[in-house]
C-alpha cells in the first residue's frame, strides 16, 4: 500500500514507495526508485530510473532527477546526532547522474536547500547546511563542503571544490579545476592559477610501443630545440621553421610541428608557465 499517492502519478511496478510519502499529481517515478516515508514530491516530478530520495526530503514541481541520483541522506559530518533535518529543492531544477545532497545539521540551521530552475550535473556532491540560490548550475564533478552559501546565478566549472562555510556572491562565475577557499565576490570571476606546462617526451610509453632509442633520441632532441630555447612567441615561431629543415624526413618530429602549427583557439603547452 502507498499513501498519499495521486491518482495520476505514474509509479514503475519497480518503484518502491513507502507509506507515509507525498506524491504529486502527473508524476513519473521510474524503475527502482526508492521514495522515503517523509518525502514530499511536487507535481509533474520525473525520477528517470535508480533515484534514492530519503528522510524528511522536499522536491519542487517539475524537477527531473536522473539514474543513481541520491537525495536526502544523512550527512557525512560527526557531529551529526541524528537530528531530523531537511533537503529542499526547488522548482523546475535538474538533478544529473550519481549526485548526492545531503540532510542539514543541528550545526547549520537543520536545512539544505537547492534553489528553483538549477542545474546540477552528473556526480556533484552538496554538503548539509549548503543554501544554493535559483538558477544555479553546478558542473560535472563539483563538491560542496557544508555550509556554503551560493549566490542565485552562480556558475561553477567541473571539478571544483568550495571549502566548508565559503560564500559565493550571486552572478559569480568559477573556473573548472578550482579550489575555493575564500569568498568570491557578487559578479566576480575566480580561478585557479592552473597553468600547464609539457615537461618532455613520453619516453616510457614510446619504449613500451616498439619505438627505437634512435627514434626517442630524435624526439627527445627536436623537444629541446623547440621548447627549451624559447623566450619569445617569435623566437618560438622561428625555432619551428629552423627545426622542420633540421629534421626533415623525420615524421615524429614533423607530426608534433604540424600538431603545433595547426590553428587552434587552445595554446600550446610549453616549459614556462604562462597565463590563459
Amino acid at each position: 500500500m502507498m499513501s498519499n499517492v495521486s491518482g495520476t502519478a505514474v509509479i514503475h511496478e519497480t518503484a518502491v514507495v513507502e507509506d507515509g510519502a507525498v506524491i504529486g499529481k502527473n508524476c513519473c517515478i521510474g524503475p527502482y526508485c526508492c521514495i522515503g516515508p517523509r518525502v514530499v514530491i511536487g507535481d509533474n516530478v520525473l525520477l528517470k530510473s535508480h533515484v534514492v530520495i530519503a528522510e524528511d526530503t522536499v522536491i519542487g514541481d517539475s524537477t527531473t532527477i536522473y539514474p543513481f541520483a541520491s537525495l536526502g541522506q544523512k550527512p557525512q559530518d560527526l557531529k551529526y546526532k541524528n537530528e531530523r533535518s531537511r533537503l529542499e529543492i526547488g522548482k523546475n531544477t535538474v538533478i544529473r547522474e550519481y549526485v548526492t545532497a545531503n540532510i542539514g545539521t543541528e550545526g547549520g540551521g537543520m536545512l539544505t536547500k537547492i534553489g528553483n530552475n538549477c542545474l546540477i550535473m552528473a556526480y556533484c556532491h552538496i554538503a548539509h547546511d549548503c543554501l544554493l540560490g535559483d538558477n544555479v548550475i553546478l558542473v560535472n564533478g563539483v563538491n560542496l563542503s557544508g555550509h556554503v552559501v551560493v549566490g542565485d546565478d552562480v556558475i561553477i566549472g567541473g571539478m571544483s571544490a568550495v571549502k566548508q562555510f565559503i560564500r559565493i556572491g550571486k552572478n559569480a562565475i568559477i573556473g573548472g579545476f578550482t579550489g575555493v577557499d575564500r569568498d568570491v565576490i557578487p559578479y566576480g570571476v575566480a580561478r585557479s592559477d592552473r597553468v600547464t606546462t609539457v615537461r618532455g617526451i613520453n619516453i616510457i610509453g614510446l619504449k613500451r610501443r616498439g619505438f627505437s632509442a634512435k627514434e626517442i633520441e630524435k624526439m627527445l632532441s627536436a623537444y629541446r630545440d623547440i621548447f627549451e630555447k624559447t623566450d619569445s612567441d617569435v623566437q618560438f615561431t622561428q625555432n619551428l621553421v629552423e627545426v622542420r629543415l633540421k629534421y626533415s624526413g623525420n615524421s615524429q618530429v614533423e607530426e608534433i610541428i604540424d600538431f603545433i602549427d595547426v590553428s587552434s583557439k587552445n595554446p600550446i603547452c610549453t616549459t614556462i608557465p604562462t597565463d590563459y
